[in-house]
């Protein structure tokens, strides 16, 4: 499918507030698409399961939130991997950037 018929967008609610975050998904099976945010209009953050080209291997991965997660997830943390109980300051482009992945 094709289009943006097939697309739809959804706010997270943190706490009271909505986000102004626009996360984009099929609208027929959900699949998750990309994250578009108009505070960083230069930036679109697709998700890794939608992008259908080779994607370098990390040196390093950074685990968010895990401050909420659910006490059955089990986070596969290695040792150079940065971890933060909510949000690190660190944005997505910075650490693509600091770690050399950007294309």
């Amino acid at each position: 499918m094709q289009g943006r018929e097939h697309i739809t967008v959804y706010h997270a609610k943190i706490g009271d507030k909505v986000s102004p975050a626009e996360r984009y998904f099929c609208k027929h099976c959900s699949a998750n698409l990309w994250l578009y945010d108009a505070r960083w209009p230069e930036q679109v953050h697709p998700f890794a399961g939608a992008i259908d080209s080779e994607l370098p291997i990390p040196p390093e991965r950074t685990h968010l939130m895990l401050g909420s997660k659910a006490n059955w997830v089990n986070a596969p943390i290695n040792k150079d991997d940065k971890q933060f109980e909510e949000y690190p300051d660190e944005s997505i482009a910075a650490w693509h950037q600091r770690l050399n992945l950007e294309k």
